[in-house]
């Protein structure tokens, strides 16, 4: 507690990432990282030593989805607790396999390395997220609040027996309806890579203040990016890879 106290009372400017990553035991074993508990035993610290400050400050959660060892479950439930907790994902990252990693290893085999590669059966198989489709769904579950998201969306869910989550009521996770959209999501990479207006005053960016419901999918450690905009409600200006 006394290391939390100093980190969130003296070295922290009004926001705190940190990488959960998950909620689900599923994925979170393979990447060696403790459950939720821990991030709310952090949580209730972080609040606690803030308004001792009398700071206004808020953790931004960082999740991935697609990552090996992930069921479309552990994304469904991961889509009801950011809900719950009043958390919308602004980018959305998916697991990509990259050089010397242990889940890059889990990617290509289908096995565990962590608990020991056998020729036979003992060695654990990992449910690895592939084709075009999936891999859709699992940012989809991330997204679940972009109506580009909800045809997809409702049809896994029928599938997996949970069409209790389809519906027009607070704990439901879509809504029946389906509002005109034009079925494309722009990545903020797109959106940057035109050329930007002018500034006026009205675009100008004097500062930006942290708030409650916003999350990461992706971190590097460094502060959001002045753009000149105004700030999005999610607070995330990091660029997806």
């Amino acid at each position: 507690p006394e290391y939390v106290k100093e980190l969130v009372q003296h070295h922290v400017g009004g926001y705190l990432k940190i990488a959960p990553e998950h909620t689900e035991q599923g994925p979170l074993s393979k990447m060696m990282k403790p459950g939720m508990g821990t991030y709310d035993k952090f949580k209730t610290l972080f609040d606690k030593f803030s308004a001792e400050a009398g700071k206004k400050q808020f953790l931004i959660p960082y999740f991935i989805a697609a990552h090996p060892g992930t069921s479309d479950e552990d994304m469904m439930n991961l889509a009801i607790w950011l809900k719950k907790n009043g958390f919308r994902a602004d980018q959305v990252q998916t697991f990509y396999p990259s050089p010397m990693a242990t889940a890059t290893a889990m990617y290509h085999t289908d096995l565990n390395p962590l608990k020991g590669i056998h020729r036979d059966d003992r060695a654990e198989k990992v449910d690895v997220v592939r084709g075009e489709k999936r891999r859709r769904l699992h940012k989809a579950f991330l997204r679940y609040h972009d109506p580009n998201n909800w045809p997809l969306l409702r049809e896994a869910l029928k599938a997996m027996g949970r069409a209790d989550l389809i519906g027009n009521g607070k704990h439901h996770l879509i809504p029946t309806f389906q509002p005109l959209v034009d079925g494309s999501y722009t990545s903020a990479r797109r959106k940057n890579s035109t050329v930007s207006e002018p500034k006026t005053f009205k675009t100008m960016r004097v500062g930006s203040t942290p708030k409650p419901g916003q999350l990461l999918t992706q971190h590097t450690g460094l502060p959001p990016r002045a753009t000149g905009k105004v700030p999005s409600k999610n607070f995330n200006n990091h660029r997806p890879r």
